[in-house]
């Protein structure tokens, strides 16, 4: 099964919960979750491109084309159409950065995740 079957069988759970922190600015969102090791996210994707930064921790970014062992500092380009995960290594914190002027974070998943 690949990453883009696994996030469809997944699509909304979560058995974790990620300490999510939004952060809005003028355009632009962020979105803060913290990995406890060993956790196993399963992500959806986007129609654009975008970055992610891996503020602290050690994580695997997986998608149907590669996957890359991190360590924090780093910034991360998601790219466009693609499912991603992120399996921690160590505790992490994961931020996605996201082009938008929503400014609600109940929509702003409605906003930023390609549906089908």
């Amino acid at each position: 099964m690949n990453h883009s079957e696994i996030a469809n069988l997944l699509e909304g759970r979560f058995d974790t919960d990620l300490c999510t922190i939004h952060h809005f600015s003028d355009g632009l969102y962020a979105k803060q979750m913290n990995l406890q090791k060993n956790l196993f996210a399963v992500q959806h994707k986007h129609n654009y491109s975008h970055l992610s930064i891996l503020a602290q921790g050690k994580v695997i970014v997986r998608t149907d084309e590669s996957e890359n062992i991190y360590s924090a500092p780093a910034c991360i380009e998601i790219k466009s159409d693609m499912y991603h995960s992120v399996e921690a290594l160590e505790d992490s914190v994961w931020f996605c950065i996201h082009a938008t002027n929503e400014k609600d974070e109940s929509k702003v998943d409605e906003v930023l995740i390609q549906r089908g």
